[in-house]
């Protein structure tokens, strides 16, 4: 055989599909019942108003916070047809989506009528599809299952210079796991799947990466954004070249083609009363907000980590009296891509609560902490960082004393009175060497929102609009040195060099809004705008971008996905390049979704 053909990821790309394609052509599938039946067909199933069934008895997979699931489900929640969604703690399990599908269920029944009642029933019927073995399984012994998920190409083709820095200038391309791309053609194929015996689970979803080479910054530009974020540790030059060591933060040229692998997700979990334990890589988002979120999002590569994760509301008798059933979360991990210092360690704490049907609050902690050269991660510097509140000083920050980079997060969502169908108002908020936004509004960043599930006369449309602002009123709030930067992790609240956070990096304000037409319970048509703008202060010059972006999502059959996205963007960055600049970005995606499982 060609060696170069077998090393090629089209030959690997290849050889993994013909691999799944043998083993999903005769799996062992238990005949669907008639519910499961009428949902394939896109009406839904008749289900009991109450789940009798016990959820806890096997571990479930988590679903991909890029997934079409949560847009519906959160129409869904917004047009009055489940209360029990957490929409500041995602992902959920697919467990937990059969559990609100159960609720969704019986609102149903109880509203048969009216003018988005069939918008209603399209989603439930989309999801209940899309869970139809979940639901066929959930009474029955635990049985050992092995499943293909997905299998995917997305092609993405770029025509000017984009932008690729979320912790300097900005990024042309937003919650995106940090993949690689540049100007030309671009792709990711990969597949996803999962094995689970008992309350084990792995899952695993993993991508071959192509994305041309590039010129990337200058050595000079390379120097310029480096001192800026000079902070207690010098910025160390390369003897070499006289210019700072390459960093994963700066996009230095020149930047080489790309033509890897990479796990998205892979992560093993055991299920233990309704916490998923789990170790490795996997998605998390914790905010109401859609465009993005404060404390986590998917803009970065995923974290390797710990996490337990409280996956159903917990009822606890006299607090859930006053505040509600609640969730909550707790993660650790190694931050990659950090130089100075290198390989530091983040750990993260979120609890949402739900006092009444209509509101959701929640509150998080992010500490990023350690790291070769600075501070050893161990048990006693993981608690200092975990139980200390108060700011560090001059005196300990450069020593073993340090506490780390400390942000909180605030979050609500609430659907307005009289218009609780209607309207969706929420917020999401983090701030700096602060406890919580609630006890310091003045020093934090914003991202508010509001959601018009329907539109008057036009029940399958929406509208969607969120505010974005990283740049609080105040003094230390300059030169790029306060949210999502540390002076002594200077590379800040990045994993391999993108903001794990919210896509407007530091001391930038914009926004962004969608219309989004429905033409099924998950197709789609959509038309979006973007706005990022940095301080003239951070950003000698500051930037300037905008695009516009359009989106159609069909489905062929029921199991194959065509998704197709054009963006015209527009970008200022005087520092980088002179004049205006034009990016267009043409991507098209093909899913499928294999129709059966594998029991054993």
């Amino acid at each position: 055989m060609n060696r170069r053909l077998a090393a090629s990821p089209v030959y690997r790309w290849a050889t993994l599909l013909a691999g799944l394609l043998v083993m999903t052509a005769n799996p062992v599938a238990a005949q669907l019942p008639a519910a499961s039946q009428d949902a394939s067909l896109g009406s839904p199933p008749p289900v009991s108003a109450t789940n009798a069934c016990e959820s806890d008895a096997a571990g479930s997979p988590y679903i991909p916070v890029d997934s079409w699931i949560y847009p519906a489900v959160l129409r869904l929640y917004s047009l009055g047809y489940v209360d029990s969604v957490y929409l500041g703690m995602r992902p959920w399990t697919r467990s937990s989506l059969n559990n609100m599908l159960n609720e969704v269920s019986s609102h149903i029944e109880d509203n048969d009528s009216g003018a988005f009642a069939d918008e209603a029933e399209k989603i439930y019927g989309a999801l209940s599809r899309e869970l139809r073995y979940d639901a066929q399984n959930q009474c029955l012994a635990p049985a050992d299952r092995l499943r293909v998920e997905s299998v995917y190409s997305l092609a993405r083709g770029i025509s000017g210079t984009p932008l690729r820095d979320s912790y300097h200038l900005g990024s042309t391309i937003i919650n995106d796991y940090g993949r690689p791309y540049q100007n030309g053609f671009n792709n990711y194929s990969g597949v996803s799947g999962y094995a689970s015996a008992g309350r084990f689970l792995i899952h695993v979803r993993g991508e071959f990466h192509e994305a041309p080479s590039a010129t990337g910054y200058s050595n000079a530009l390379a120097q310029t954004l480096a001192n800026q974020d000079v902070g207690a540790f010098p910025v160390t030059n390369n003897p070499a070249t006289g210019s700072p060591y390459i960093q994963t933060t700066i996009p230095q040229g020149p930047i080489a083609a790309i033509n890897d692998g990479r796990f998205i997700e892979a992560y093993a979990s055991y299920r233990l009363l309704n916490h998923e334990i789990s170790f490795g890589k996997q998605d998390d988002w914790l905010g109401p907000g859609l465009g993005g979120g404060m404390a986590y999002s998917n803009n970065a590569e995923n974290i390797y980590s710990f996490r337990i994760n409280r996956t159903e509301p917990l009822y606890i008798p006299l607090l859930s009296y006053l505040a509600g059933p609640f969730r909550y979360e707790f993660l650790v991990g190694s931050l990659k891509g950090h130089t100075y210092p290198n390989d530091p360690w983040v750990h993260i704490e979120k609890i949402s609560l739900r006092p009444t049907e209509n509101l959701e609050f929640g509150f998080e902690r992010t500490v990023i902490w350690g790291g070769k050269g600075h501070e050893p991660i161990n048990l006693h510097s993981f608690l200092r960082s975990f139980f200390s509140l108060t700011a560090g000083t001059s005196t300990n920050k450069l020593t073993s004393a340090d506490p780390g980079a400390r942000f909180g997060a605030f979050d609500f969502s609430y659907r307005l009175p009289f218009v609780r169908n209607w309207l969706t108002l929420y917020s999401d908020s983090e701030v700096h060497d602060d406890v919580s936004p609630i006890d310091a509004p003045r020093r934090a960043a914003w991202r508010p929102g509001l959601y018009l599930s329907h539109v008057p006369g036009i029940p399958r449309l929406d509208l969607r609009a969120e505010a974005a602002s990283t740049d609080p009123p105040i003094r230390t709030s300059q030169l790029g040195h306060f949210m999502y930067y540390e002076s002594v992790q200077q590379q800040g609240y990045t994993n391999q060099g993108q903001l794990f956070g919210d896509w407007i990096g530091r001391e930038d304000k914009g926004g962004q809004g969608w219309i989004t037409y429905h033409m099924s319970g998950n197709e789609w048509l959509q038309v979006g705008i973007r706005n990022q703008k940095a301080a003239k202060d951070f950003i000698p010059g500051g930037t300037t971008l905008d695009d516009i972006n359009f989106q159609v999502v069909k489905r062929i059959g029921k199991d194959f996905e065509i998704n197709g996205n054009f963006a015209y963007e527009r970008w200022k960055a005087p520092i980088y390049l002179p004049g205006l600049q034009t990016v267009t970005t043409t991507t098209i995606q093909l899913t499928w979704f294999p129709e059966r499982k594998v029991s054993f």
